[in-house]
């Protein structure tokens, strides 16, 4: 290859993965900043308060304008399936 060939190629990867190292380390900071919310969600999800909301909401029992997306089984088990897919996927990039 030519070198300016080379250099130009060179340069195109270099601005390539350089806006993907700052877009994913804005990611990131986002993705740390809910860790939190994770990890309350997924207790959440576990406990016998989701248990007794979900029962409650079926029952009818829960306000009609209250927001419950998160006794939907299907939403909150795909977000923490996700968040656990995800990890496997960082930790996999990592070992790198």
């Amino acid at each position: 290859m030519e070198q300016t060939a080379r250099i130009n190629e060179m340069e195109r990867r270099m601005e390539r993965a350089s806006a993907a190292v700052m877009e994913l380390s804005a990611a990131l900071d986002r993705y740390a900043a809910v860790a939190d919310d994770l990890d309350a969600l997924s207790a959440y999800y576990a406990s016998d308060n989701w248990k007794k909301d979900f029962a409650d909401d079926e029952a009818g029992r829960l306000p009609a304008n209250l927001k419950r997306g998160v006794l939907s089984e299907d939403g909150l088990w795909n977000l923490l399936e996700d968040n656990r897919e995800l990890r496997g996927r960082m930790r996999e990039i990592a070992s790198k």
